[in-house]
């Protein structure tokens, strides 16, 4: 059973880490966005993590329900993101006065996301989907040699 815990752990890795890719795309896409749909500079986001449990898995918990309480895992299994967050740090202010979202004084707020953070974020997240990619294939791996156990 444990084997199949650890394809799941992988799975929610590995769509954690797209959506958190996804989100850093966004961020990089709108580096110089200065106006969005509700017309303020764009604000950086970013993915908020947590421990998924074994609530979030209908046929395990069937299956657990069947076991004497004692033989049912209490680990934590994988990760889902519990939400998308706007990053509060100040907007960057540059002096840019023919821009036409200056303020009365010249200045122009461009969005709180700096390249360098969001590609070091992006290489991380990157490593981490890799390694899930990694973990998964081993698992597949151990399955695969098991059943060759039985036919043998």
């Amino acid at each position: 059973m444990r084997i199949f815990a650890s394809m799941e752990t992988s799975a929610s890795g590995l769509t954690a880490q797209r959506l958190r890719l996804d989100i850093i795309a966004s961020n990089l896409a709108n580096a110089e966005s200065t106006r969005t749909e509700r017309g303020e500079p764009y604000r950086r986001k970013i993915a908020v993590f947590a421990p998924r449990t074994q609530e979030r898995f209908p046929f395990r918990n069937v299956l657990f329900a069947q076991l004497p309480v004692a033989q049912v895992p209490s680990y934590p299994m994988g990760v889902k993101v519990t939400g998308v967050i706007e990053d509060s740090s100040p907007l960057r202010r540059v002096y840019s006065p023919g821009h036409p979202d200056a303020d009365s004084e010249g200045y122009v707020y461009y969005p709180n996301v700096n390249v360098v953070t969001e590609m070091v974020d992006m290489m991380a997240a990157t490593r981490s989907y890799e390694a899930n990619v990694t973990a998964m294939e081993a698992a597949k791996a151990m399955i695969q040699k098991a059943l060759d156990m039985f036919r043998a």
